[in-house]
């Protein structure tokens, strides 16, 4: 049973009708919209520096929210007591958004049967804290023992078992439990004087056991090791303006940031997206199919519905370098006329949902991978990203490179560093010239942040050509 079920709506006695009665009370005549979202999150991190435990936490939290919606405008209130006075009070405030007026009677809908795309287990308790303890031990050691250059070492896991219930006056009434699980390691290599990083992780919404008592966790600590010796032979990058090509997978966070966030839908009903009032038109090389994909089983940006009661689905953004739709939220899609897109989501119960990106990646193309580089007489290899920043309003873009290299007459040659990439999102699109047919999805390690709430997400691509794009780098 769901944890929500037992811990709170039968502890508090907050049966159908009580339900039905909040969101009656939070839904006059005057307003359009009203739900109630009850959230309880159990979570912890560890954290190994050196062989040694020096961040450990664990915390549980658990809350309501209600939300009472007029055309653009929300009323909201949140909660940490669930007794039913305190929810009808709640509710009341919420509701104050409009002038007062009589309580639309409502009813609890039926609970939805959504297919589920995770377990329903909680990482945290499935295994015992010494055995994560002496897990992340034996990471560190098989590090140390692979490479005398190793200078520092810095592991976690963490991980966190969400379970929720949404119910609203359009009739959903839907329970979730949701897992998602969290590793990662950074690596420094020191050589003489110079020390260089690496860095590797995944994850996903399963319990430990697929990381703990799989060898995955040493395929990511080798990874961290490689990107550091890489890195510790690497030249300064040149600048100037290029041909790149982009690895397969993580290096899809650039078309995360720099396209996917201004194809959310609150963006372009406001109109201050570089893909504002462009849907029917071409916005980039006929080569580039790119979706919003909530569906995908146990990834880390999955939900089996969205944080407003919606099922979650592949929507297709841009197709053959034409945009159909926005991702969409409840209020947004209404007030654009259309639907919404199972894209409602929020950092947590004191938070109101907004349109957000789930898994955005790119569709694979026709060419193989060493078909493109080959193509390449003079340009740069990009198969890491460290971070970056994007203005949605003109789609301008910084991202620097982790880990890159040179082309030289269709050959991949020597490691560069100190490389950013520096360009306008919409325009970039537009230079895709070749796109591979190996796509990819990250391991599982990506956060979105928007307006002050962060959410899990996932990204990906296929090896793709950019024809000129501008490169910062640090050789004169």
């Amino acid at each position: 049973m769901n944890t929500i079920q037992t811990l709170i709506l039968d502890n508090y006695d907050l049966n159908d009708d009580k339900l039905a009665k909040i969101l009656s009370v939070a839904c006059s005549k005057n307003i359009d919209f009203a739900d109630i979202y009850f959230q309880h999150t159990l979570s912890e991190s560890w954290q190994l520096e050196d062989g040694i435990v020096k961040h450990g936490s664990s915390s549980i939290d658990s809350g309501v929210g209600i939300r009472s919606v007029v055309s653009d405008k929300s009323g909201f209130a949140y909660s940490n007591n669930f007794e039913f006075d305190n929810l009808m009070s709640a509710a009341n405030t919420s509701r104050c958004i409009a002038k007062s007026g009589k309580e639309k009677l409502i009813k609890i809908g039926e609970e939805q049967n959504i297919r589920k795309l995770y377990e329903p287990v909680s990482p945290i308790d499935g295994i015992k804290d010494d055995l994560k303890v002496k897990f992340l031990k034996k990471i560190d050691n098989h590090i140390r023992a692979k490479d005398s250059r190793v200078e520092q070492v810095i592991i976690s896991l963490a991980g966190s078992y969400d379970s929720i219930f949404v119910a609203n006056t359009d009739g959903i009434k839907a329970f979730d439990d949701r897992p998602l699980v969290r590793f990662s390691v950074m690596v420094i290599l020191k050589k003489g004087d110079r020390r260089e990083r690496g860095s590797a992780g995944g994850g996903g919404r399963y319990s430990y056991d697929h990381i703990i008592d799989s060898d995955i966790a040493y395929t990511y600590a080798e990874e961290a090791l490689r990107q550091a010796d890489v890195n510790l032979s690497a030249q300064e990058a040149k600048a100037g303006a290029m041909t790149v090509v982009l690895g397969p997978g993580w290096p899809g966070v650039l078309l995360h940031e720099a396209i996917g966030h201004g194809l959310e839908g609150d963006f372009n009903r406001k109109k201050t997206s570089a893909f504002s009032n462009l849907i029917g038109k071409k916005v980039a090389s006929s080569q580039c199919t790119i979706v919003d994909d909530g569906t995908i089983s146990k990834r880390r940006g999955s939900l089996s519905f969205d944080d407003e009661g919606c099922e979650t689905q592949c929507n297709t953004l841009i197709e053959n370098g034409v945009l159909k739709g926005y991702m969409q939220d409840k209020v947004n899609a209404k007030l654009m006329k259309t639907g919404p897109t199972g894209n409602g989501r929020r950092e947590n119960y004191s938070c109101l949902p907004m349109p957000r990106m789930t898994n955005t990646f790119m569709r694979p193309g026709k060419y193989n991978p060493s078909e493109i580089i080959e193509s390449v007489q003079n340009g740069i290899y990009a198969v890491n990203f460290s971070g970056g920043q994007v203005d949605i309003t003109n789609g301008q873009f910084v991202f620097t490179a982790s880990e890159a290299y040179k082309i030289a007459n269709g050959k991949i040659s020597h490691a560069i560093k100190g490389m950013t990439l520096i360009g306008n999102g919409p325009e970039v699109l537009k230079k895709v010239s070749m796109v591979g047919n190996d796509l990819k999805l990250d391991d599982g390690v990506g956060t979105c942040g928007k307006d002050g709430q962060s959410v899990p997400v996932g990204v990906g691509q296929p090896t793709l050509k950019i024809d000129d794009i501008t490169v910062g780098g640090t050789k004169i």
